[in-house]
């Protein structure tokens, strides 16, 4: 028996090197090279949950990466608790996700249920259920789904704290719920602490800081939700220093450097935005692998606002030209419009500008973008200074 454990332990370690290498390739944008590398993983230790868990992850991020979904832009807004339409994603990557997803939750309730107080096996499986969450959210749209996952992930996570206190990984995912359930409004709030969640998201904030301060796999996951949530709180010189520290982890992940323009741009620290959003447009030519969705748009519609934020109206409107012309989202073609209209404004042409503020309105409410409808409609009113 001691020495099957020995040569159990010997696949476990190399098998943890790659999948940390694997994780690593991943969110440098390498996904092919990482699933080969999760493959090797999975192939010196097929029964490892978290390696599975771990594929699984890389997959989701994958998905969503291609559709378009790169900036923290399309999580600021409110809270939605009703299923909404999305895409579906290619069939080979939603079958390889719940291939992976469905191992790693079975082999973790299987350590569980021989050892109901084996607190690895309590994180594993609401990690695993986690993810279920949170791809039934973001790719398959069905929030009353990812609901009842999260409730039970939610629970998981806190019974984790409880077991063992050292372990701050756990505070990723009810931090998260905490700070979710904050957001909501009253009466939605009401029925989530009756489905046993927790709100505050102070709270909430702390537990996910820590987890970004614990080394584990779920330490990354931690610093890039920080990225979001300081931006919606508007801590801006904190979310740039995520960032920052993410860029050094990551060096070949392009959407840090537009990340970092764009919080910039959020601080009002139009001159560093440009430089940043420069630097990562003068790269893009070099760099082969597949883009997202919308990505080259991205990139000159956020360096056009912080070149007009600067009064540069000449090199402004040549990003805002060039983005217009490029496939992207309906809610980033309304808000390149919008800085059309303001720069028709400082030009002194108000019947543009009026015509591009209309197009910003009918393209904000088709692409669930409502506050760059509403804004469009305060500088139709009055011209934009």
């Amino acid at each position: 028996m001691a020495l099957l454990a020995g040569t159990a332990d010997a696949r476990a370690q190399p098998a943890a090197q790659l999948r940390s290498h694997a994780f690593a390739q991943a969110y440098n944008l390498d996904y092919p090279e990482a699933v080969a590398s999760f493959d090797k993983a999975l192939a010196l230790d097929p029964g490892d949950s978290a390696t599975h868990r771990a594929l699984a992850t890389a997959t989701w991020l994958h998905i969503i990466f291609r559709r378009g979904s790169i900036t923290v832009d399309q999580y600021l807004g409110g809270a939605s608790r009703s299923d909404v339409k999305l895409e579906k994603p290619p069939a080979a990557d939603a079958d390889a996700f719940r291939q992976h997803v469905t191992r790693a939750l079975e082999l973790a309730e299987r350590r569980l249920r021989a050892n109901p107080r084996d607190v690895s096996a309590v994180y594993d499986v609401g990690a695993a259920v986690g993810l279920q969450a949170s791809y039934a959210a973001t790719v398959d749209g069905r929030i009353g789904g990812a609901f009842r996952s999260a409730r039970r992930a939610y629970d998981l996570h806190e019974r984790v704290m409880a077991l063992d206190p050292s372990r701050k990984d756990a505070g990723l995912i009810v931090g998260t719920y905490r700070y979710l359930v904050a957001m909501l409004s009253l009466p939605a709030r009401w029925v989530a602490y009756l489905a046993g969640f927790g709100g505050d998201k102070s709270k909430g904030l702390h537990l996910i800081e820590e987890a970004a301060r614990y080394p584990g796999d779920a330490q990354v996951d931690a610093k890039f939700a920080l990225m979001l949530l300081y931006n919606r709180e508007a801590r801006y010189d904190e979310a740039l220093a995520v960032i920052r520290d993410l860029m050094a982890l990551f060096p070949r992940n392009r959407v840090l450097r537009l990340e970092a323009g764009a919080t910039a741009i959020r601080a009002r620290q139009y001159s560093e935005a440009d430089r940043l959003l420069t630097a990562g447009i003068d790269a893009l030519p070099a760099d082969p692998r597949p883009r997202a969705f919308g990505e080259e748009a991205m990139w000159f519609y956020k360096r056009g606002m912080a070149r007009l934020a600067l009064r540069r109206l000449d090199p402004a409107r040549a990003d805002l030209t060039r983005a217009s012309g490029l496939p992207m989202r309906e809610w980033v073609n309304a808000r390149v419009q919008l800085e059309v209209g303001k720069l028709a404004d400082l030009e002194a042409r108000r019947a543009d500008a009026r015509a591009a503020y209309g197009e910003a309105i009918r393209l904000g409410e088709a692409g669930n973008d409502p506050e760059t409808a509403e804004q469009a409609r305060r500088w139709m009113k009055a011209a934009y200074r």
